[in-house]
């Protein structure tokens, strides 16, 4: 009878504290926009999210996400983030260069030569560093999420080493930095919007373009392109950010459960965008490109023909911010 007593006691003890424990959380109906896709690898970290909130607090706080821009652009999207008016947006580091210009370091060339080095950077202090000024912006970022590598295709030649981007006439963003990164390398630079790209490809006006293997699969660019070359010059990072104003009004519990599924997410989201773009570069392979490597010397001769980039953007980016991920960087190549 007193071991069946002890036994109730001990239930009813859990039952207690795991109330107490769901009774730190409000019931929240969390917005979380961003420009993608659901079928994109974003998709697969917002689920991790949601399952891991589930879990936590008791299905109290939930995530009711907003897919291929439906709600709006990153751009105000985020800016409604500072306003106080929406609570969660996922976004690229590009178009949040016009409110923290230190961004803009992740649009410089040939940064990272792989993921585990662009892991390292953004998951220690340089990531912080970032992670401070978005603060004082207005902007919680709970975890770096992967948007990915960059790489060329064009109609003219394998590029393989740093000559062969001599007279290709390139598309890029309509962002300063890609325009002089392309034009000391040698091309002819030319700035478009993404919709008008397939056409001028089509039609010869450009040569190439650039962009994350599973775009260029996606869009279709193996039709009007024969050469994609492994360039990976230019990596950009997501960003899972949450509304400063509306954080500062969450309990520490609530805080702490939206950091540990974000970081959850993080895992799921990276592993899934690498694990699709490796997929996305065999496809491209039989679906006839043909694809070729830049080596490690001729990725060193590139990178020291594109330093005067960093030297130009150096005052608008900030000397701080570059410094701190090249500090990074030597440490994560062990030197």
């Amino acid at each position: 009878m007193l071991k069946r007593r002890n036994l109730v006691a001990l239930i009813a003890g859990t039952f207690l504290v795991a109330s107490s424990a769901m009774a730190q959380f409000a019931d929240r109906n969390i917005k979380f926009t961003n420009g993608v896709n659901e079928d994109h690898p974003v998709g697969v970290g917002v689920k991790k999210m949601q399952e891991v909130l589930a879990a936590k607090t008791g299905g109290k706080m939930k995530i009711t996400a907003f897919w291929g821009g439906a709600a709006g652009g990153d751009l105000p999207a985020t800016q409604a983030l500072r306003a106080g008016t929406q609570e969660m947006v996922c976004t690229s580091s590009s178009p949040l260069v016009g409110i923290i210009k230190e961004l803009g370091v992740f649009d410089l060339p040939f940064l990272f030569a792989n993921e585990k080095e662009a892991d390292a950077v953004l998951d220690g202090a340089a990531g912080k560093y970032f992670n401070a000024k978005l603060e004082a912006a207005g902007l919680v970022n709970l975890a770096y999420w992967e948007n990915g590598f960059r790489n060329l295709t064009n109609s003219k030649r394998p590029v393989t080493k740093l000559e062969d981007f001599d007279g290709v006439k390139v598309r890029v963003m309509q962002n300063n930095i890609f325009l002089d990164t392309f034009k000391t390398l040698g091309t002819n630079a030319v700035p478009m919007a993404f919709g008008e790209v397939f056409t001028a490809l089509e039609t010869k006006t450009i040569d190439g373009q650039e962009n994350p293997f599973v775009t260029i699969e996606t869009s279709k660019f193996n039709e009007v392109q024969k050469f994609l070359s492994v360039t990976r010059h230019a990596y950009t990072p997501f960003l899972v950010l949450y509304s400063k104003k509306l954080w500062d009004q969450l309990n520490p519990q609530e805080q702490a459960v939206l950091r540990e599924a974000a970081m959850e997410g993080q895992k799921v989201q990276r592993a899934a965008n690498r694990a699709l773009n490796e997929k996305s570069l065999a496809s491209l392979k039989t679906k006839g490109m043909q694809v070729n490597e830049v080596s490690a010397a001729e990725q060193n001769r590139i990178r020291a023909k594109v330093a005067s980039v960093y030297d130009k953007h150096k005052d608008s980016i900030g000397a701080d911010a570059i410094k701190v991920v090249q500090d990074e960087l030597k440490k994560s190549r062990g030197g």
